[in-house]
């Protein structure tokens, strides 16, 4: 009959060294935290919301509007924001004579297919006559294939414009944008009053509705947004960017 005892762990240690035991649970201690860095970086990138701020922009003042909705997204944790530009339509010499501003080199032109890479999608345009530009509406034409595909479909959606005078479509712009998201079945976000007492203020010439942030251009072009508008712009921005992030998990 064979009688097995069992010896404490001080026995192993006078055959296996103690330094080397503990250098290589060290090591793969470290490949293990290592490789659990890497893929929590690797799942916060593929969680992070992109949001996408899309526009067409003559004088300046819509690209500058979409500036201060970056900062507002930009504020919110687990955001990433990208601004883009649709392509011109107009030749540079008409331009020229329109005295546009040149196009912002750091806000690249974006293709259509590159919009259903977004979880959400700010769009932000100039009036005319009371409508979306041209540009903007041509761009929109590019999208059959998204809407054929129905690639936009439940992506949140949000707008923002230039009007040239108080009377030039605040509203109407808004409104009839509309009917390009809701063919492409995305959900319109507006801001309604959400960003308080300011936006019942009377003691000043302000732009932007519950549709949306907005600026006056002045009928040449010649106005700058107020500090007002700037402030709306934030807050759509940082508001939308909220709303992006939770329908994302849903």
């Amino acid at each position: 009959m064979y009688y097995y005892s069992y010896q404490p762990l001080d026995f192993l240690y006078k055959y296996q060294r103690p330094s080397v035991f503990f250098h290589h649970h060290s090591k793969y201690r470290d490949k293990k935290e290592s490789r659990n860095t890497d893929q929590g970086e690797e799942n916060s990138a593929e969680m992070a919301t992109k949001l996408y701020i899309v526009y067409y922009s003559t004088w300046g003042h819509v690209a500058t509007l979409a500036e201060e909705m970056k900062k507002g997204a930009d504020s919110v944790p687990g955001v990433e924001v990208t601004i883009w530009r649709v392509p011109e339509t107009l030749p540079q010499e008409v331009l020229g004579k329109m005295h546009a501003a040149p196009g912002r080199e750091d806000h690249p032109v974006i293709t259509a297919r590159q919009l259903a890479e977004a979880d959400g999608i700010l769009f932000g345009f100039p009036t005319r006559f009371g409508m979306m530009a041209a540009q903007m509406k041509a761009f929109f034409d590019t999208t059959g294939g998204l809407w054929q595909s129905g690639a936009l479909a439940g992506k949140p959606a949000g707008v923002f414009f230039a009007t040239g005078t108080q009377g030039g479509g605040q509203e109407t712009t808004a409104l009839t944008a509309v009917t390009q998201l809701t063919h492409h079945g995305m959900l319109f976000v507006p801001i309604g009053y959400t960003h308080g007492a300011g936006m019942f203020a009377m003691d000043e010439v302000k732009g932007g509705s519950p549709y949306g942030a907005g600026t006056f251009a002045g009928a040449d072009g010649s106005r700058v947004p107020s500090d007002a508008e700037l402030a709306l712009a934030a807050h759509q921005g940082k508001y939308f960017a909220g709303i992006a992030k939770k329908l994302k998990v849903v």
